[in-house]
């Protein structure tokens, strides 16, 4: 089991923007059976993290590409899409392990 997490920043001020954006793609892929459960939340000056950043964040069986053969991405994600990489400077993902009891070790 994997946790993965998009992280943007953004361009000044966008951040809440980008996170309703991202939130309706997310839902996309969601509603299309490609994502599970997934929250989105982003910092518009209104929190102690960093400023001008939207996260994106899922867990996964499995590490897949979303480009492999035999399946169909919902092409409204791709408007969305588009619309979120003008809104923001850069993107980063970062992919962890979760732990699970079949994975514990005796210590």
């Amino acid at each position: 089991m994997y946790l993965l997490r998009r992280i943007w920043k953004c361009k000044p001020g966008e951040a809440r923007r980008v996170a309703s954006l991202v939130q309706k793609q997310a839902q996309l892929y969601h509603d299309t059976g490609h994502r599970g459960e997934f929250r989105v939340y982003f910092n518009g000056y209104t929190t102690p993290s960093g400023a001008d950043t939207v996260v994106l964040e899922w867990t996964d069986d499995a590490l897949m590409s979303p480009w492999r053969g035999g399946i169909q991405r919902p092409r409204e994600a791709d408007p969305i899409r588009e619309k979120v990489n003008r809104l923001t400077e850069a993107n980063r993902i970062e992919i962890m392990e979760l732990m699970t009891p079949d994975k514990m070790l005796d210590v």
